[in-house]
């Protein structure tokens, strides 16, 4: 049996054509990267934000939706609720009575935020929370996970900024209090040598 030859004209006017279906015959989807911290601390009783941020390789669209989701504190990612969904300007509350009215829209979906405010922050909120992002085409990919720990005010880490503060302007004050010191002393001193000097003027007259 004889073999035929490819022509090889033909097959770069068939790889062409593939290219061609492939660039304008098919939608490709991209998966889309979230990102949020690991950890986020809360004082209990004060509202917390937890932060959520993506890339999309599309423009948003109008059917652009978030969703937030709650796993509690020691049990495994497959008992998440969902606590939070935000879609064409409309945000809706889970079926979840513990976070009734404390989930509050705080992201700018054309900034790439999906970030939510969490009111009244309790003990029993403490979890994983997770971050879910569809923008069509674009699917969600891996949600972005938070670890949220409520504590109590004095747990919270203290802020350097107002340390380094106070340390700056204790120094500037005792520069002050040294410099009006030394002042003094040197105008006491001018001061003696006068009061010194005037007997021998007396006696020289």
């Amino acid at each position: 049996m004889e073999l035929r030859r490819t022509n090889p004209a033909c097959n770069c006017v068939l790889l062409c054509g593939i290219t061609l279906c492939l660039i304008f015959g098919i939608n490709l989807t991209f998966a889309i990267e979230l990102y949020a911290p690991a950890e986020v601390l809360v004082e209990n009783g004060t509202t917390g934000i937890l932060k959520c941020s993506f890339k999309s390789r599309e423009v948003i669209s109008s059917a652009a939706t978030v969703i937030w989701s709650f796993s509690p504190a020691g049990s495994d990612a497959g008992s998440a609720v969902s606590i939070f969904y935000y879609t064409s300007a409309n945000h809706y509350p889970g079926s979840v009575a513990q976070f009734k009215d404390r989930v509050k829209w705080a992201g700018d979906l054309n900034k790439k935020d999906a970030s939510v405010h969490l009111i009244e922050a309790q003990f029993n909120d403490n979890g994983t929370y997770s971050c879910a992002v569809i923008n069509p085409p674009d699917i969600s990919g891996t949600a972005a996970q938070t670890q949220l720990k409520v504590v109590i005010k004095e747990s919270l880490p203290q802020d350097n900024t107002a340390v380094v503060v106070a340390a700056v302007c204790g120094a500037v004050i005792g520069l002050i209090l040294i410099s009006v010191v030394t002042c003094l002393i040197i105008k006491r001193h001018q001061t003696t040598h006068e009061y010194e000097g005037v007997p021998c003027l007396l006696f020289s007259v």
